[in-house]
């Protein structure tokens, strides 16, 4: 429902408690009720107000006669010019040029620090860019009740950016209930920093107790070619874009000195995600097996390709293509982006099947319990939809 006051009426009001009234006084001065007043600051973000009896205002209104001009901060002057600017319907170019500000200054000025109804009010823009640059920062994890389901998400397996996204999605209007992944990742990773857990870092799938360099390369080598089989340039164009769902990606996850492995299935519009229980051995025989067993409970559009590597544990690869009905493709060598959506979900694995344990102890149950907990795990490149969801949705079209 629209307010009955006018944006002058709300400014009066935000003037008036910027400059030192509570927000009550501030009510009665602008001749609205307490209630409308306490919402229009709620909604505007709610900045910190001074405490106590008789006190009001911003906790931190900033520098209010500081000087601006070219190479320093903004001040309060230039900021209630650019709203006068905005007012008149002036271009944020000509706005700029009137204060002798560099038109990004005045852009990233307004959408920094404008209220969130998209209004520029000069006093609480000046006052958002102080609390902005005060040091230090308090630290958002900081005996936060958030800790708790944070600790919690990554316990079962989440990862910072994935709880980042959710926490947004169920708190979009309670900045104080979300949390960035980059703030996550600082508690795990400086422990003076925040509340979490100091063994966390522990369920992130790298298991780093620190960050290292984004430069390592992939030095697995494929060993495998008969030179008759499908390359991946042969794959359909809807395999690539993910338009038509069916197409899957695989892969082996080896345990220390290539002794025992488990093998993965991942199709790529849903993110669904197959475990095969290798048990012995993963000799090409096996894989096979284990694969053609998995994939025959699958309805057939649900089986339009398969894309591994050039491990030689796909030599079988004309048996799985005949019985599954599904033409195989094989992956450049030295290529794993090329199984992108593969190699995402292994890093996630690896959560269960940390590096350089020995995984042949793991049951056809204990996989089939890693493959539910994963697929019914919320994804961002699904809208926060799960992979089981997803898929369920297909099977239903199938049946209908």
């Amino acid at each position: 429902m629209p307010s009955p006051f006018g944006v002058s009426v709300r400014r009066d009001f935000f003037d008036r408690v910027c400059l030192g009234s509570t927000v009550g006084d501030a009510a009665r001065g602008a001749g609205v009720s307490y209630n409308t007043g306490w919402l229009w600051w709620r909604d505007a973000g709610a900045m910190t107000l001074r405490k106590g009896r008789g006190s009001g205002g911003l906790a931190n209104p900033g520098n209010l006669l500081r000087s601006g001009g070219f190479g320093a901060d903004l001040s309060l002057d230039e900021r209630v010019k650019i709203m006068r600017g905005l007012d008149a319907h002036l271009t944020q170019a000509e706005i700029a040029r009137r204060i002798g500000r560099g038109r990004w200054t005045v852009s990233r000025e307004i959408a920094r620090n404008k209220n969130p109804d998209g209004d520029y009010h000069a006093l609480m823009a000046h006052a958002r860019a102080a609390e902005r640059a005060r040091r230090p920062k308090a630290f958002k994890l900081k005996d936060n009740p958030l800790c708790a389901q944070i600790e919690g998400w990554m316990d079962i397996g989440w990862s910072p950016g994935l709880i980042a996204d959710v926490l947004a999605r169920d708190y979009p209007d309670d900045k104080l209930m979300r949390v960035s992944h980059e703030t996550i990742y600082r508690c795990l990773y400086v422990q003076a920093r925040g509340s979490l857990r100091a063994d966390l870092h522990q369920r992130l799938s790298t298991r780093r107790a620190k960050r290292k360099p984004r430069d390592r390369t992939d030095n697995r080598r494929g060993v495998y070619s008969s030179g008759e089989e499908f390359k991946i340039s042969d794959r359909p164009a809807e395999a690539t874009d993910r338009a038509v769902p069916g197409h899957w990606e695989g892969d082996l996850i080896l345990g220390p000195g290539g002794t025992s492995a488990v093998g993965t299935l991942v199709e790529r519009s849903t993110r669904f995600t197959m475990l095969l229980h290798l048990p012995g051995d993963h000799t090409a025989e096996t894989v096979a097996t284990a694969m053609i067993k998995a994939m025959s409970e699958l309805p057939e559009d649900l089986r339009r390709s398969i894309t591994w590597d050039r491990g030689s544990e796909m030599s079988k690869w004309r048996d799985i293509q005949l019985q599954l009905n599904t033409p195989v493709y094989f992956c450049n060598p030295h290529s794993p982006w090329q199984r992108g959506t593969n190699e995402n979900t292994n890093r996630l694995l690896r959560f269960w099947f940390e590096k350089g344990s020995d995984l042949s102890g793991y049951t056809k149950a204990d996989l089939k319990r890693i493959q539910n907990l994963l697929n019914r795990r919320p994804r961002p490149t699904l809208d926060l939809d799960t992979p089981a969801q997803r898929l369920a949705a297909l099977l239903d079209q199938a049946a209908a």
